[in-house]
């Protein structure tokens, strides 16, 4: 597989705290920003990417648990049941995990690429990384689930990230 030119921005990067706008239509360019999503997800063996994530205020989410890849388009949650908690990870907050209660079913209509209406009935893991995804275009980080002590561990872990690439790259 070609390597995309997608960078993934770490938490504290603003463009992760911004509210992501709706697709008025699905073009040609959101597909192709799908896919690339797409290709970058699997590069960094992540089972989940929204649009903010690689810069784009958009609400555009790809997802694969390993049963299959979902490009959704203005995913919304329509119906939430159970609850579970898992340990979680983020591509934008490399080295963390925080255990993140969430619903453990979800119902999720959007449009697919081709701008067909889609609905998803998903459970345990699958309903996990939806519900993990939909918060990055609402603005919202796992770091937001974290507790005061882990919040600080994560933000000295993303300083030190910080510095090691400015130091690489010069």
């Amino acid at each position: 597989m070609p390597e995309t030119k997608l960078k993934i921005n770490i938490f504290g990067d603003s463009v992760l705290r911004k509210k992501a706008k709706p697709v008025k239509e699905v073009t040609a360019e959101h597909q192709k920003v799908l896919s690339l999503m797409s290709q970058s997800m699997y590069e960094h063996s992540g089972i989940g990417l929204a649009a903010p994530q690689i810069g784009m205020s958009v609400r555009l989410i790809v997802v694969d648990i390993g049963e299959g890849l979902y490009k959704l388009v203005n995913p919304k949650i329509v119906k939430r049941q159970g609850s579970q908690a898992i340990q979680e990870g983020c591509l934008s907050v490399p080295g963390a995990s925080v255990k993140v209660k969430r619903s453990r079913q979800v119902w999720v209509e959007a449009l697919d690429e081709n701008n067909r209406p889609l609905k998803l009935e998903a459970k345990d893991l699958f309903a996990c990384v939806l519900q993990h995804e939909i918060d990055h275009l609402e603005g919202k980080l796992i770091v937001d689930y974290a507790s005061f002590l882990q919040k600080l561990k994560i933000r000295k872990k993303m300083r030190e990230l910080k510095k090691e690439f400015k130091t690489r790259k010069l």
